[in-house]
């Protein structure tokens, strides 16, 4: 579990470090006081889904193999559980109007 959380913070370190060098790109806008806000939202939109899908992938994983595990002792409680795993995909898709949104708006 803890290789699990470094390299989430490893992860999470990198990604701010790529957002400063977008903005330390922006050349000639800087300069000119504007500043370049369409990748600041694909940015956005990419972490909104990305995290969205990790956290999702994580939450299917565990219902996944606990459902598994209950139906293996007892067939009838499969229809109990495939409304949770369903749930927890809706999460993935929350997070793509998210950033729907973030580029749209």
């Amino acid at each position: 579990m803890k290789m699990n959380r470094k390299f989430l913070v490893i992860a999470a370190a990198m990604l701010c470090f790529a957002a400063a060098g977008v903005f330390a790109s922006s050349g000639d806008a800087a300069a000119a006081g504007t500043a370049d806000t369409s990748a600041v939202k694909y940015i956005a939109a990419g972490l909104a889904v990305g995290l969205a899908c990790i956290a999702g992938g994580m939450a299917v994983g565990k219902i996944g193999a606990a459902a598994m595990g209950a139906m293996s002792e007892n067939a009838e409680l499969s229809g109990k559980a495939l409304p949770f795993v369903g749930l927890a995909e809706g999460i993935c898709l929350w997070g793509f109007l998210v950033a729907l949104l973030i580029i749209i708006l």
